[in-house]
């Protein structure tokens, strides 16, 4: 039988500031998530995360690296009037954060406007989020995919599912109302269970016919209505490698914004080393094979993705410093090393 959870595993934390600064600074931004005035007052001061039909923009530093810039909101307004654009489009931005100096975080789609122009006078490019992963820094890819999200959400939710009539969306564009039927929608994220499952020695990882070549992760499904984290994963490990789980634990949770706005729970699992064989549904995967320590130590010392030409087996990759699942990894080499010294 599969244990029960008992406790959650909360990632380490480091507190670099004071519990009073915190509070000051999540009751300030829950007052813009409200205020309409205030929302608008703070930005005109704020910082804006730009994006082209959803696809980030970034920077490279003089060091080769990428970055997410932060683009002043009047900054942002002279380079509308350098296109002959109403500035009126800045209103459209959704809050995301505020950082420690209180100044208001924003993301907008600028997807109406012309790409090319937009890279020149900004000084960047559009990437698509996914590549954009694996060149931001990992403190950069929660900012990124908050706003990506938001900005999908509100393109996605423009009518009441009750009434069929248009919704209207506050400043902040933390809810939308409804006024015919008088629903306020809030965004959503859907429950997602992901496992790294090892047999004690290996661990199990998986890869989706859409994956990079090479890549391997994690094994993820979604939690069905009703379901439990312990019943959705181990549901999802017998349907998609026919193996039955012996224990699991919670280790941590991420929002992850593939294929639209997902909360993944993420689990260290385990299965019997006499229970192994796995017997892939290639409906959901197009491969899953157990891995043993020294390939997953080789695959975490690669710097960028590998070259592999046509006929040459892969490498295998695991998916950016960002996801959870290279956590997952990451946390059982560690266990693993642990468990032999």
């Amino acid at each position: 039988m599969l244990k029960s959870l008992r406790t959650l595993f909360w990632p380490k934390t480091v507190l670099t500031r004071s519990s009073s600064s915190y509070v000051a600074r999540i009751r300030y931004l829950m007052r813009l998530k409200e205020d309409d005035e205030a929302c608008l007052e703070a930005m005109r001061s704020g910082s804006l995360l730009l994006y082209h039909t959803l696809a980030p923009l970034l920077q490279k530093s003089p060091s080769g690296l990428f970055q997410l810039p932060a683009i002043n909101t009047s900054d942002f307004k002279g380079i509308l009037d350098k296109l002959g654009k109403n500035r009126a489009l800045v209103n459209e931005s959704v809050l995301i954060g505020c950082t420690e100096e209180d100044v208001a975080q924003f993301s907008l789609d600028v997807g109406a406007l012309d790409k090319s122009e937009m890279e020149r006078l900004c000084g960047g490019v559009f990437i698509d989020l996914r590549k954009a992963f694996f060149l931001l820094r990992g403190t950069e890819a929660p900012l990124v995919a908050r706003g990506q999200a938001l900005l999908r959400w509100h393109q996605t939710h423009g009518f009441c599912s009750a009434s069929g009539h248009p919704s209207f969306r506050n400043q902040s564009g933390s809810q939308r109302v409804c006024h015919s039927s008088g629903h306020t929608y809030y965004p959503k994220m859907s429950p997602v269970v992901i496992a790294l499952v090892s047999d004690g020695s290996r661990c199990l990882l998986g890869r989706q016919a859409t994956f990079p070549r090479g890549m391997y992760s994690a094994l993820a499904g979604f939690c069905d209505m009703g379901e439990t984290i312990e019943e959705t994963l181990r549901r999802e490990i017998a349907e998609e490698v026919g193996l039955e789980l012996e224990s699991l634990r919670v280790a941590g949770s991420q929002h992850w914004p593939f294929p639209q706005s997902s909360f993944m729970v993420a689990c260290h699992a385990t299965v019997a080393p006499s229970n192994t064989q796995v017997s892939v549904d290639l409906e959901e995967l197009e491969d899953a094979r157990w891995f043993t320590l020294q390939e997953v130590q080789e695959a975490l010392r690669l710097k960028k993705p590998p070259r592999n030409p046509e006929g040459e087996t892969p490498t295998l990759w695991l998916p950016p410093r960002y996801a959870i699942a290279h956590q997952l990894v990451r946390e059982w080499v560690q266990q693993q090393i642990g468990a032999h010294e």
